[in-house]
């Protein structure tokens, strides 16, 4: 199944189903009021959906609509928890060697995880309010996953069956506020801002193929102010989502509604390019020995679509966005 949120007067907007094709949606206020609705009472709910889910692709669901990405929350627009990882090991490989820094103990065997604002996601279309471009502002581009319920100390196998939904997301950082959040031991806050989404999550059996032991399988094509910027493939994923998953619920368990991140996406290949301009910046110091690109300036815009192997466009939509400059509060 495909889902979106479409915008209303609620926090956590009309819960709609998308058809295969992306053409139609249905609202389904009769079944779930909101996605988090949906995943929260997921075995109630699982089957009705999926009947209307089946008319709506055999074009027999009277109260289809046009679908309008334009109208989309994120499919998520609040969760219970967001929780990103770092599971591409060459992204934090090339950090460590452009800067020379101790490597971080155990990486290759304990994934990198931080737990961060949930309250406010963006859509897919709206535009990003930052405060200030001395703050390093960056885009990532990354995959994730909305769960079901985890029981504390599940197994990557369980956890991977907690799996409800796939996502496609922009993780926008803040680099110049990192290090110092990174030295305090705490982890990140200012450094990192509301994430957005791309409008369409959905059911992993919906992706066929390209979900494949635990990982997307799908490349992240990635523009910047319309060119090209890379095309890295999800399936070089060093961590499955399930092991990412159980890495989480270790202490704790964890609720429906949770989102697990995979980080940025990243490939040892140069010629795939990369997800963010931090890993571009440090490509450009290892190989040619200085920094050349310079992070992103108010009016900038990216844009992020994964795609299949085979070059047809995936089923989460497009994320395409403007920085701007934040608006203070009135004194």
């Amino acid at each position: 199944m495909k889902f979106a949120t479409l915008r209303n007067a609620t926090p956590d907007g009309a819960l709609a189903l998308v058809s295969r094709d992306g053409g139609q949606a249905l609202p389904v206020p009769g079944i779930a009021t909101s996605l988090l609705d949906a995943v929260q009472r997921w075995e109630t709910v699982q089957a009705p959906l999926q009947a209307l889910y089946t008319a709506l692709n055999a074009g027999e669901a009277r109260d289809a609509i046009a679908f309008d990405p334009q109208a989309c929350a994120a499919p998520l627009p609040r969760s219970p928890q967001w929780l990103d990882a770092s599971a591409f090991l060459n992204h934090g490989r090339l950090m460590e060697e452009a800067f020379n820094t101790p490597p971080i103990p155990h990486f290759d065997t304990i994934p990198v995880m931080y737990q961060g604002a949930s309250d406010d996601f963006l859509g897919p279309h709206e535009d990003v309010p930052l405060p200030s471009e001395a703050d390093g502002i960056d885009f990532e581009g990354e995959f994730g996953v909305v769960v079901g319920p985890v029981a504390m100390g599940a197994t990557a196998e369980q956890a991977q069956a907690a799996v409800r939904l796939v996502l496609q997301i922009n993780d926008w950082s803040l680099r110049a506020l990192g290090p110092h959040e990174m030295q305090t031991g705490f982890g990140f806050l200012q450094a990192k801002p509301s994430s957005s989404f791309a409008p369409i999550a959905v059911t992993p059996d919906e992706l066929g193929d390209a979900w494949h032991a635990g990982r997307v399988q799908m490349r992240l094509h990635v523009q910047w102010n319309g060119e090209r910027f890379g095309e890295p493939h999800g399936g070089e994923m060093n961590y499955s989502f399930g092991q990412l998953i159980a890495h989480a619920a270790r202490s704790r368990r964890l609720t429906a509604g949770s989102i697990v991140g995979s980080g940025t996406v990243s490939n040892q290949s140069r010629a795939a390019g990369s997800a963010c301009i931090a890993e571009r910046c440090v490509i450009e110091k290892i190989d040619q020995g200085a920094i050349r690109t310079a992070f992103m300036r108010f009016g900038d815009r990216v844009r992020m679509q994964a795609r299949y192997d085979d070059g047809r466009d995936g089923p989460f939509g497009v994320i395409e966005q403007r920085v701007v400059q934040a608006t203070p509060p009135a004194p």
